[in-house]
């Protein structure tokens, strides 16, 4: 009888570490894991979102849930704290191809823009610069809210700007956006430097001196081997995926991740269709031929001139060429392979929610869904520690770093 009773026993252990654990159990890891580590995003576009969809609302309009009145939006504050949100590097983006001066102003009204709605929801939001800032508002059960200039053309080529969005708390820089630059190659545009020019450089230096994270996110592959090469502080990849996974251009590529990795840097992983699946990347890739066949101008296109005929046809062929589906798993393959390359403490989370309209996996539609990614990796056996890692710990530890190295310029000014 007793053998019987140890044997049972014995079993009902085995059984207990073997058996699935619940939905309950992963909730409540993730609770404890985000009471004590913000979950930082590293890019988000509402900003501009709300320029181009209410210009002269934005100053104004509630933000407590805006999907209740449109679909269009990924980002409201109902949903920021259903997801679980600590910390959000707001994106302060505008058109490259602006010339510079305008650039410089609409920078600025962006700004202004995260500033205001800070000012009008203090009870949620919390302006941060430093890591410490972030630990604070997270601490006081607010969204540690940051911001980072998404583009190099927007200081129009003077250090004086890039100073003056410092100073007024930007916290990043991405050196391009979609179009090569007069000092810096971007990913997605004839190169035209093989990398970063004299000047680039020294843009990363004054990065440095600033404080503020270089991000790599856009720039071509020649761009990011320079700018790690100059850096003096760990850099940011704010929204870029691995090109492993996926062979674009806005990826990174295995060895850079072990540059990162030397670097000491973070690569947040970015949501966006594009970018996460290969699949859909060459889907719409023959999309926009599609496109150009049937209305191809001056002479070519099987519908020149023919609007309605055109959209028909692009229409059935949309028809026969449903886009693939993109899923919460994908995004979670390109943060496990960062982490196999580069290691757990070089990846993080850069969403680019409303900044890629409908285009993002299932299961993470919007700001509600963090949660949904952490789960699904803790059932891939992440620990604690590590979604911790991925979740904010990361991103504070290269902000640190950072500060470190622009207090480490200061004083040697000073001697």
């Amino acid at each position: 009888m007793k053998m019987t009773r140890l044997v049972l026993t014995v079993l009902a252990a085995g059984l207990a570490v073997a058996a699935p654990a619940s939905a309950q159990d992963y909730d409540a890891r993730v609770d404890r894991v985000l009471a004590e580590t913000p979950l930082i995003d590293g890019h988000n576009d509402l900003p501009e979102m709300l320029r181009e969809n209410a210009p002269d609302k934005r100053w104004t309009m509630d933000l407590q849930d805006i999907s209740a009145d449109s679909a269009q939006y990924n980002t409201d504050i109902r949903r920021l704290k259903e997801g679980k949100v600590g910390g959000q590097f707001w994106s302060v983006w505008v058109s490259p191809t602006l010339p510079g001066d305008e650039q410089v102003i609409e920078t600025l009204e962006q700004i202004d823009l995260v500033k205001s709605i800070v000012a009008r929801y203090p009870e949620t939001f919390a302006l941060a610069r430093t890591a410490a800032d972030v630990r604070r508002a997270h601490k006081a059960g607010r969204i540690a809210s940051m911001i980072g200039v998404e583009g190099g053309g927007q200081i129009d080529g003077n250090l004086s700007i890039l100073r003056t969005y410092a100073a007024l708390g930007a916290g990043y820089l991405t050196l391009t956006h979609s179009i090569t630059i007069d000092w810096a190659d971007s990913a997605t545009d004839n190169p035209q430097h093989d990398g970063l020019t004299p000047f680039g450089e020294d843009v990363v230096h004054e990065l440095n001196r600033l404080g503020m994270l270089v991000d790599l996110s856009h720039v071509s592959e020649a761009t990011m081997r320079d700018a790690l090469r100059v850096t003096k502080a760990p850099i940011i990849f704010s929204h870029s995926n691995a090109r492993a996974l996926n062979d674009h251009p806005r990826n990174v590529s295995d060895d850079v991740l072990k540059l990162v990795r030397e670097n000491g840097g973070v690569v947040m992983v970015n949501y966006a269709d594009p970018y996460v699946s290969d699949a859909f990347r060459r889907w719409s890739a023959d999309r926009g031929a599609e496109r150009t066949r049937l209305n191809a101008p001056p002479y070519g296109g099987l519908a020149i001139g023919q609007p309605e005929k055109a959209a028909a046809l692009f229409e059935e062929w949309l028809a026969a060429h449903p886009a693939p589906k993109v899923t919460l798993s994908e995004v979670a393959d390109h943060i496990e392979h960062i982490a196999k390359v580069a290691g757990v403490d070089h990846v993080g989370i850069g969403s680019d929610f409303d900044g890629v309209g409908n285009q993002l996996p299932e299961g993470l539609e919007d700001v509600s869904t963090y949660p949904a990614l952490l789960k699904e990796l803790m059932r891939r056996g992440w620990s604690d520690g590590d979604i911790a890692k991925l979740a904010g710990e990361n991103v504070l530890r290269v902000m640190e770093a950072a500060e470190a190295v622009a207090a480490q310029e200061r004083a040697e000014n000073r001697s």
